[in-house]
């Protein structure tokens, strides 16, 4: 394990003015890139406090993780009987763990979340333990969840931050990114179900057309909560505010603001060439190559101060085919890595060896071969069971 630094300065991040300006109408803010999970800009992001229904990020992200999520099942009677927004379920009502997280990431409904709570760990309780478990696996060290809806219940509170890691992990399922996405969908429950639609509460959706998400949240203790992502040219946001009465507002003026400020740097061609020794060949080493294009969203400020790292194998085994792992390039600003791209073999380095075999490939033949057939080993082949016997 080898590793190159290429450049180094140190470099203290510091957002466009008109960013924290924006962040500070909340009480809790954070600004995040989801692919390396930096901070591009906060204010009291760490301070705990309530946050309302963006609780069910974490509640259906659970769902959704659950095995057979299209198994339909009559939801608890005592679960769905609870204050606030719902999805309409009533006693008897049949419906699917996929339906009920269509159900909270839509239409907020604090009735599919208690539902659902209860159909995978049997009680709210149960399943809260579930949820505070999940989150100190994510990082969330400033979180503690007491209710699967989001309601004002015991000492149910979260941050700005802990909630970006929670959306950067629950984006990262493709099932959760399709719902938080959709405008609207029509979904089958009841008793007998039956199709209804629902209509997603995050007005941003319709709002700044390069938003993705997430979740929005209400209740007098928490206020206006938000969490939200935005894409755009393959750089992927994630904003955070907690009682904001303005958040909408905020949130696509801070998208506007880093997506003029962040553009990609191709560190490509600071590289050179590379290439990495090879045992068991004709040729003494083989070239590498980055899988895809390495480098990271920058500013302008921070494109003359980040590190880059190079690590490659010592050495590969022949045969060495194209596109074979061979290390990785590393870019990290502050200590903070913010990118890392596979180094792949150029080119194919067929072994010297009779047969284009390694050493290593022909003991490996030798032991997947029939047993019967291993011994003796002789030039002619091996020998067969009649000659065996007359030995």
């Amino acid at each position: 394990m080898v590793v190159s630094p290429l450049l180094a300065a140190a470099f203290s991040f510091q957002a466009a003015a008109a960013w924290p300006q924006a962040l500070t109408q909340a009480k809790g803010a954070v600004l995040i890139e989801a692919a390396s999970g930096r901070v591009l800009a906060e204010h009291r992001c760490h301070e705990p406090m309530p946050n309302a229904s963006t609780t069910k990020i974490m509640t259906a992200l659970l769902a959704l993780e659950q095995e057979e999520i299209d198994e339909s099942f009559v939801v608890d009677a005592a679960a769905i009987r609870t204050e606030g927004s719902s999805i309409g379920l009533l006693e008897g009502d049949q419906a699917t763990l996929r339906t009920l997280a269509w159900g909270m990431l839509l239409a907020s409904g604090n009735d599919a979340a208690n539902a659902a709570a209860v159909r995978i760990d049997g009680s709210l309780e149960a399943f809260c333990g579930r949820m505070n478990r999940r989150a100190a696996e994510l990082g969330m060290q400033d979180t503690h969840f007491c209710s699967p809806s989001g309601l004002d219940v015991g000492d149910h509170h979260t941050t700005a931050y802990d909630l970006a890691l929670l959306a950067r992990e629950a984006l990262s399922n493709d099932d959760f990114a399709e719902m938080v996405r959709s405008k609207s969908a029509k979904l089958c429950y009841g008793n007998p179900p039956y199709h209804r639609w629902l209509t997603n509460h995050n007005r941003l959706l319709w709002q700044y057309e390069d938003c993705i998400g997430v979740k929005t949240g209400f209740t007098k203790a928490a206020g206006r909560c938000l969490v939200s992502a935005a894409e755009r040219s393959g750089l992927t946001l994630i904003a955070v505010t907690l009682n904001c009465p303005d958040d909408f507002n905020v949130h696509r003026q801070l998208y506007e603001e880093a997506f003029s400020a962040l553009e990609f740097l191709d560190v490509s061609d600071t590289l050179g060439s590379l290439s990495v020794a090879v045992t068991g060949a004709e040729q003494e080493r083989v070239p590498v190559e980055p899988l895809w294009a390495p480098g990271a969203y920058l500013t302008a400020g921070e494109r003359s101060h980040y590190q880059l790292s190079v690590r490659l194998e010592p050495f590969l085994y022949a045969p060495v085919r194209k596109g074979q792992p061979a290390g990785e390039i590393t870019l990290t600003l502050e200590g903070v890595p913010l990118s890392a791209v596979p180094l792949i073999a150029a080119e194919e380095r067929p072994a010297r060896f009779s047969e284009y075999r390694s050493i290593i490939q022909q003991v490996k033949d030798f032991f997947e071969f029939p047993e019967q057939y291993r011994f003796p080993l002789s030039q002619g082949g091996p020998a067969s069971a009649s000659s065996a016997s007359q030995n």
